[in-house]
């Protein structure tokens, strides 16, 4: 027989009326190493301090830098007070209204096109019988391991001035509206994906039989039964669509031409002209559509409720042929577009010259040669990726930890747990080019003590961490509420402190998730641009940043190679941490498979 994870390794599956000598003057042995078990307020004080910490900390490091824009944005290019006159000045500027109008636009068109095609993509996944699943899941999920500019990049190649598809659109160009939608759409596909076949996945396979004995046809089914049930899925694919097109400027700065938006022009004024008022101004303004979004989904949420009954039952897809192989067909279009972006992307990095010599070369690797960064880039870009994971993972299981497992006993620790709760959740409805922006202003700051942290690797792991925080956050706060409580009042019997607990047991169990989220972050730190952009210094420069200075200088090439390095590190590290999880669960939660009879 296997036995769970016990609170004391010192312990014995042997009850203890069995084993207890006679004699009750004999005082029982604390169940912590033979240690005298701390006082009950020495464990409440270290565990308020850590809860006080973590809301210290993102309070630091989130909520201060968004103060800190909001006070640039009110002051002029000498520092004084200048109220709203900054702001309005540049709403009243020529064209600006315009440029807010495109990037709307852009971010309700790619929505508008991203969503129903990430739909039909989940639909085929979980209610199909089409062969391939994984492998098309795979490869639709493959658009995160590459950071935003290289659909651009891929595009370029594709229908540029000297692309190899050029021709067959008339001599249209790519550089403009229709470039800035399909290299979104290429960039903002997978994020859609994930969460549509969450919605797609909690279906109660009753309500579908009662739909068939009822007579409803596929369409009828699909619009009383499907789509409802997965509405809040679809609003919630269509805030993270439009919200992460509309604030990123990776693919606009390669394709965007002269379709200036909003992202783009926040990044030239602080880069370019060295406006950071102005800065300021838009990236308040990019903030706005995000917390909208945001608050909307939050409360629409608020409203969902329970999907699934304790008597649901699983939905199994019927033998269909002519469905099958409708979607099959939908299925395999989708991912040849993903598959074509990121071939010709990988392809070209090998290209000695484009379009005059087309064999294959080493030419564009030779990243020190060039501007950039060179391979100091993609070193450091490791750093930063394996310091977020580790330091991201450990901060983030806490933090839920401290939130979902530990009873709140006195008002002032309900009301640390609410401002805990707030600040876990904020950094979702925060682009990070406005992060970045906030972090400038605050840190660079003379006055700042934490001056020193500006430029350093120290402050890009900060930054990166509390940039994902909140989808780390909400998967470990998913795992820990699915343990029964029943495992902290047997600790708390046992008089086992709650820390102990933690590492002995419920880390152990929730080790699938940590895992999760620590593959997460590493993917997410080698891929982020607009969070680090006006972070980094010559020591610190990442590879992402690197591809946006290389495309910079007109060295496509180069730009495509880089690109295709920080998918291969991305994909390695994913598919070490999967082989790591499943040798790490296989040899933690043995206790779970059944025993041998």
């Amino acid at each position: 027989m296997r036995f769970a994870p016990t609170l004391d390794p010192a312990s014995s599956p042997v009850p203890a009326a069995m084993s207890a000598p006679a004699d009750t003057s004999v005082a029982p042995v604390a169940p912590s190493l033979g240690r005298r078990p701390l006082p009950a307020w020495v464990g409440a004080f270290g565990l308020t301090l850590g809860q006080g910490a973590l809301a210290l900390g993102l309070a630091l490091f989130l909520a201060l830098p968004l103060v800190a824009i909001l006070a640039k944005s009110v002051t002029d290019a000498n520092g004084d007070w200048a109220g709203l006159s900054v702001v309005l000045g540049i709403i009243g500027a020529d064209g600006f209204l315009g440029m807010v109008g495109r990037s709307l636009t852009v971010g309700v068109v790619t929505m508008m096109l991203v969503v129903p095609c990430a739909y039909a993509f989940a639909y085929a996944l979980t209610r199909s019988r089409i062969p391939g699943k994984g492998l098309l899941r795979t490869i639709a999920l493959l658009p995160l391991l590459a950071p935003s500019l290289l659909p651009g990049i891929a595009l370029v190649y594709l229908l540029g001035n000297q692309g190899l598809l050029k021709g067959l659109f008339g001599g249209a160009t790519i550089y403009g509206f229709w470039g800035i939608v399909v290299g979104e759409a290429f960039y903002t596909f997978p994020h859609a994906l994930m969460i549509l076949l969450t919605g797609l996945t909690l279906a109660d396979g009753r309500l579908y039989d009662a739909a068939r004995a009822m007579g409803a046809g596929p369409l009828r089914t699909f619009m009383t039964v499907t789509l409802p049930g997965t509405r809040y899925a679809v609003f919630s694919a269509c805030c993270v669509v439009f919200t992460l097109t509309v604030t990123d400027f990776g693919v606009p700065k390669v394709v965007g031409g002269d379709y200036n938006v909003l992202a783009m022009e926040a990044y030239k004024a602080v880069v370019g002209q060295q406006n950071f008022p102005k800065g300021a101004a838009i990236g308040i303004l990019l903030l706005l559509p995000a917390l909208l979004t945001f608050v909307l989904d939050r409360r629409l949420r608020a409203r969902q409720g329970a999907q699934l009954s304790g008597r649901a039952q699983p939905y199994a897809a019927g033998a269909n042929c002519r469905r099958d192989a409708a979607f099959l067909l939908l299925a395999g279009a989708m991912a040849g577009f993903l598959l074509l972006i990121i071939g010709v992307a990988v392809w070209a990095s090998f290209v000695k010259m484009w379009p005059y010599n087309l064999s294959l070369s080493l030419r564009s690797y030779d990243f020190d040669n060039m501007d950039g960064g060179g391979w100091l880039a993609w070193r450091n870009s490791l750093e930063l990726a394996f310091c977020t994971a580790v330091i991201g993972t450990v901060v983030v299981f806490l933090g839920a930890w401290m939130m979902e497992k530990v009873p709140a006993r006195s008002a002032s620790s309900r009301g640390l747990r609410g401002v805990l709760g707030m600040l876990a959740l904020m950094p979702m409805a925060v682009p990070g080019l406005v992060l970045g922006l906030g972090y400038i202003f605050f840190f660079n700051g003379a006055a700042n003590p934490l001056n020193v942290l500006y430029g350093t690797m120290p402050l890009l792991v900060l930054c990166t961490v509390v940039h994902f925080y909140t989808s780390a956050h909400l998967t470990a706060a998913t795992a820990l509420n699915a343990l029964d409580p029943e495992f902290e009042a047997a600790s708390a019997s046992l008089k086992v402190p709650r820390l102990t607990t933690f590492v002995r047991v419920t880390l152990p169990m929730c080790l699938p998730a940590a895992l999760d989220v620590a593959r997460y972050l590493f993917v997410s730190a080698m891929t982020t641009v607009s969070a680090v952009v006006f972070l980094y210094s010559p020591s610190t420069v990442l590879a992402a940043v690197a591809v946006l200075n290389m495309d910079d200088a007109g060295f496509i090439g180069p730009a495509a190679a880089m690109c295709s390095v920080i998918m291969a590190s991305s994909a390695v590290a994913a598919l070490l941490l999967h082989l790591a999880s499943r040798a790490l669960v296989a040899r933690s939660q043995a206790w779970r498979r059944p025993a041998a009879l």
